[in-house]
């Protein structure tokens, strides 16, 4: 890292460089200095997101109630390191699931907040849902054959006669809506608070122009009851989009609890998918 920086970013070589940790999935992260941060895609297949990031930030940001990303300079590709990086302003805030949420609704009202605002910025020209964000923005049926394959792992671990009508019913909706901007993983790592409140949303890697519902996951990953009604009352799409945005989440969750050994914490993560899909099978009732 300070070498790409010493090499493309002299005006920064003497800034200290510290590994963030966690530095996340799709990206290697680290600080430069106290006001820069550096993000180095994990694998070819994220480095689509530079480019767009790039791009499409500084559009998005005067448009959404919170802070997003800024970046600040784009890296080259070299012999050491083959593909394109990013320089951002680093932004101030706890994770979500590291830091105490001052009031569950609140934050819930929030994310439902910035997520209709997002969708409100132009999106005419933005990039369509496709490998760039992992086909967030599609309907959830491009994923119908995991969704079977994990059934078929999770027989007599799961109710998965429930779980196939919850698939069912969003495999049976259409989508009719203008495509909007979404954000693609809104997850509590990329939800930013400050003294309990959402101050930020980082990690637009995901992104993209199409169907919302993969952005209402969160309501079974995070959100209690009353979180979940008052999140649902706040976003302005209609019951599909919902039943859409279920089914984003019971594929997720059934990946994870049919195979989680590509997670951080494995057990961990097989636990908090169990717990998901019996949230999403719940409300389906």
């Amino acid at each position: 890292m300070r070498g790409l920086v010493s090499a493309q970013f002299p005006q920064w070589s003497d800034l200290p460089v510290r590994r963030v940790t966690p530095g996340g999935w799709d990206n290697r992260t680290f600080r430069l200095g106290d006001e820069l941060l550096v993000r180095l895609p994990s694998a070819d297949g994220y480095a689509a997101a530079v480019a767009k990031e790039q791009r499409w930030l500084p559009a998005i940001a005067p448009h959404v109630p919170v802070q997003v990303p800024e970046p600040v300079g784009l890296g080259a590709p070299t012999r050491e390191f083959e593909r394109p990086w990013s320089v951002y302003r680093w932004i101030t805030g706890v994770p979500a699931g590291e830091a105490r949420i001052a009031d569950l609704d609140e934050f819930a009202g929030d994310v439902a907040r910035f997520l209709s605002a997002l969708a409100e910025v132009d999106a005419s020209d933005g990039p369509a849902a496709g490998p760039h964000s992992f086909w967030r923005g599609a309907h959830p049926r491009v994923y119908e054959q995991d969704v079977v394959r994990s059934l078929a792992q999770l027989d007599g671990v799961i109710d998965t006669s429930a779980a196939r009508a919850v698939w069912d019913a969003a495999l049976e909706t259409v989508i009719t809506a203008s495509a909007v901007w979404f954000h693609g993983d809104i997850a509590h790592g990329n939800l930013l608070l400050r003294d309990g409140r959402l101050a930020a949303v980082i990690d637009f890697g995901t992104s993209g122009v199409g169907d919302p519902a993969c952005d209402l996951a969160i309501a079974w990953t995070m959100f209690d009851d009353s979180a979940r009604d008052v999140f649902r009352r706040s976003l302005p799409w209609d019951d599909d989009v919902w039943v859409r945005g279920r089914a984003w989440a019971l594929w997720k969750a059934m990946l994870v609890l049919s195979d989680a050994s590509g997670s951080h914490d494995p057990e961990a993560e097989a636990r908090s998918s169990r717990t998901v899909i019996e949230k999403i099978l719940a409300d389906a009732r």
